[in-house]
């Protein structure tokens, strides 16, 4: 997992509608791997393909902590929609991430 190999998972569409969603880590620990393995499944099922991941690895480039405020590892940031909103962990809590992100319950089939 480099942040080129991660860096655009789906691309919103065109209507301007899109997520785009930063996942910081730290290297390739069993907790990055799980938080974007976790992240992807929540967005296959609640935002389609209407989503974009950038994978950030702030082993190779600590300074970018700073952009966002990042004081722990795994961070989520939300930046699309605004408001911007930070879920730490590794995103196991499917329903915690969902209420954290403000994403409609409902899957999409």
């Amino acid at each position: 997992m480099t942040p080129q190999d991660a860096r655009t998972e789906r691309e919103p569409d065109a209507s301007g509608d899109g997520w785009i969603l930063k996942l910081y880590v730290a290297g390739q620990t069993q907790r990055s791997i799980a938080a974007l393995e976790n992240l992807k499944a929540i967005c296959d099922g609640h935002l389609g393909g209407k989503y974009k991941i950038e994978v950030i690895d702030l082993a190779q480039n600590p300074r970018l902590a700073r952009t966002d405020q990042i004081v722990a590892v795994p961070t989520l940031v939300r930046k699309l929609p605004e408001p911007m909103r930070k879920i730490i962990g590794d995103l196991s809590n499917q329903e915690r991430v969902i209420v954290g992100l403000k994403l409609d319950q409902k899957p999409i089939n």
